[in-house]
Parts: structure tokens; C-alpha cells; sequence
């Protein structure tokens, strides 16, 4: 048998676990700050500007000046750069996310509608993307000689590689036209009433498309990581005293294996997220990604910046619950802390 032996925490571990947290939380302040700086900065870099909202190129070029300048500085574009910044940071800590102008309606009632719909996709596509890469994982980890870990191997490669958008497309051309199985667009059936079987048969297409897009990594993870604790010397060892191979890996390769693999599942929630834009898009899923393109398309700067922040919070939350949640799972960690 092998024997695993877990550290009791002690005062000095506790300590240095203390200031590892502490140093990971300052990270993600500096994280959330530049990522502030970024969506204030970067919709303002896009070329064309928000007076194009306000009517045809041909009405706005009758505009004198004056009139374009009354406008800017109604929507706040007429201040300087840097009060612009410091209001947009003022607002953001107040949840004052302004005014959508392609909209006329505050952002934050604009991304409370969506931002619920984007929450269903993207967690059960988390879910099952999970279950789907851990389990293939395993497999493909314990029958690596067979034809079956090779398959699976390839096929997590394959899919992997694979654009979002193009096997979006091609699982509504295969679907939703030709077998004509499965609606396309939208989170809700024609008439606009919410059901619980209306919104699960939306959401299996964006879904489909998130989950094969987004399990490939997480398999490979996997894979390579019982793989690695398989090969290492503790397992050699209990295998050449003869311990039976289920109970090798049931027992002693498992759950160290899977420990880092907890991580990983945190931060696919952030590529899910980040992925969303695309698959939104392509379905016109009624969430914060087809909100973020359509502000992108409308120069709607206060919505396309609050669409960003909430997805870059989603972002920085999952791996802060990461780091947190991790010690909870592997008493060495709040043993020894940060070497």
C-alpha cells in the first residue's frame, strides 16, 4: 500500500498561507485595475465615435460644431481624457454604469436582462463540459495503448481546433435546417413565453457548440496529468509489490491527479465566458456575448464597456474561488502555504 502522509497545519504554514493569500489578492486588484484601464481605453481606440448614433452620416455632417460639441459633452465625450477616466472609475464603484445610447435605457437594466441568459449558457455548458473532459480524460489516461485512448486523443485534438462560429453554422445548417430537429435562434419559442422546454431546446445548440469547443483542453489536461502520477515512483513501487492496478489508481492516482485539474475547470469558465461573444452571436442567444457584439457594432461606449466589465469579473471571480477553494481540497496546501 502506498501511504500518503498529510502535514498538520502549523502556525508558521498558516502564516506563509496568510500572505500567499493576501499577495494573490492584491494580484487580482491589479488585475481588475488594468482591466478597468483597458475597457475604458479601448472603445475609445475603435475608429468612428458615438455621434454616428445620432443620425446619418449625410444629417451629421450638417451638424455645425457647436451642436456635435453640445452632444459629446452631454454623453460626456467632451471632457478631457483623463476626467473621463476618473468619472468612469467613480461611476463603476457606484454601479453607475451610465446610459446605453443605442439603447436610451441605464446599462445596468440593459445587462440585468442579459446577463442572466449568458449565466444558464455558460454554467451548464461548464457542467457538462467538466464531466465530459475529467471522465474522457481518465479513460484515455488508463487505455493510452488501446485504439480507444488514440480515438479519444485525436478526436479532443480535433475538436479543439475547431472555430467556434463554424461548427456553430454547421450545427444549424444540420439541425435546424436539414433534419429541422432543434430551433435556431433565440433563448425562447415565437410567441415570447418563457418555458422550461422552449429554453432547454435553445439552449442545446449553443451548448453543443461551448461543450466540443471547450473540452478538448480540459481532456488533455487530464490526461496528461494522471498520466504523470501514474508513472511516478510511489505508484512504481506499490505496482511491483503487487498491488492491484484498480486499486492503484482508485486509491493513490486519482485524487492527486485531479487536485490541479480543479483549477483548470475554474478557468474554462473563463474561456466558456469569453467564448460566449462568438456563440451568442452566431445564435442570437439574448446574453451578455450578443450584447458585447452589438455594442461593439453600435459604438454604444458606456454598454460595451459595462458588457466587459461583468465578463472580466466573471473572469477574475473563477480564479479567485480557485485559488480559495483549492486548500479546502489539498490540506498540504493550507499546510505548507505558498513555497
Amino acid at each position: 500500500m502506498v501511504q500518503t502522509e498529510t502535514p498538520a497545519p502549523t502556525e508558521r504554514g498558516r502564516r506563509s498561507y496568510g500572505r500567499y493569500t493576501a499577495g494573490r489578492l492584491a494580484q487580482y486588484a491589479a488585475v481588475l485595475f488594468i482591466a478597468l484601464t483597458l475597457n475604458f481605453a479601448l472603445p475609445r481606440a475603435l475608429p468612428g465615435g458615438p455621434l454616428k448614433l445620432f443620425g446619418s452620416p449625410e444629417a451629421l455632417a450638417q451638424l455645425t460644431a457647436e451642436e456635435r460639441a453640445q452632444i459629446a459633452n452631454q454623453y460626456g465625450f467632451g471632457q478631457p481624457l483623463h476626467e473621463q477616466f476618473f468619472t468612469y472609475l467613480g461611476n463603476v464603484f457606484s454601479l453607475d454604469l451610465g446610459m446605453s445610447l443605442s439603447q436610451r435605457r441605464p446599462v445596468m437594466e440593459v445587462l440585468g436582462e442579459a446577463l442572466p441568459w449568458t449565466l444558464l449558457l455558460v454554467g451548464t455548458s461548464i457542467v457538462i463540459t467538466a464531466l465530459l473532459g475529467v471522465t474522457l480524460g481518465v479513460i484515455g489516461a488508463l487505455r493510452r495503448r488501446k485504439g480507444k485512448g488514440s480515438g479519444l486523443l485525436g478526436g479532443a485534438i480535433v475538436f479543439d481546433s475547431l472555430p467556434q462560429f463554424w461548427l456553430g453554422m454547421l450545427l444549424i445548417v444540420l439541425f435546424s435546417v436539414q433534419l429541422r430537429m432543434l430551433p435556431t435562434f433565440g433563448a425562447v419559442g415565437p410567441d415570447g413565453v418563457v418555458t422550461i422546454g422552449a429554453v432547454a431546446q435553445h439552449l442545446v445548440l449553443p451548448v453543443t457548440t461551448l461543450t466540443l469547443t471547450g473540452f478538448g483542453y480540459l481532456f488533455l489536461y487530464t490526461r496528461s496529468s494522471l498520466l504523470t502520477v501514474l508513472t511516478s515512483e510511489p505508484v512504481q513501487h506499490a505496482h511491483a509489490r503487487g498491488v492491484p492496478y484498480r486499486q492503484i489508481v482508485r486509491r493513490h492516482a486519482l485524487r492527486p491527479a485531479l487536485l490541479p485539474v480543479h483549477t483548470i475547470i475554474m478557468m474554462e469558465i473563463g474561456f466558456l465566458a469569453a467564448g460566449s461573444i462568438v456563440v451568442e452571436t452566431v445564435f442570437a442567444y439574448p446574453g451578455l456575448g450578443r450584447l458585447t457584439f452589438n455594442a461593439i457594432s453600435a459604438r454604444d461606449y458606456p454598454l460595451m464597456q459595462g458588457a466587459f466589465l461583468v465578463l472580466t469579473v466573471m473572469v477574475v471571480v473563477m480564479n479567485a474561488v480557485a485559488d480559495a477553494t483549492y486548500p479546502l481540497l489539498d490540506p498540504r496546501a493550507r499546510a505548507g502555504g505558498a513555497r
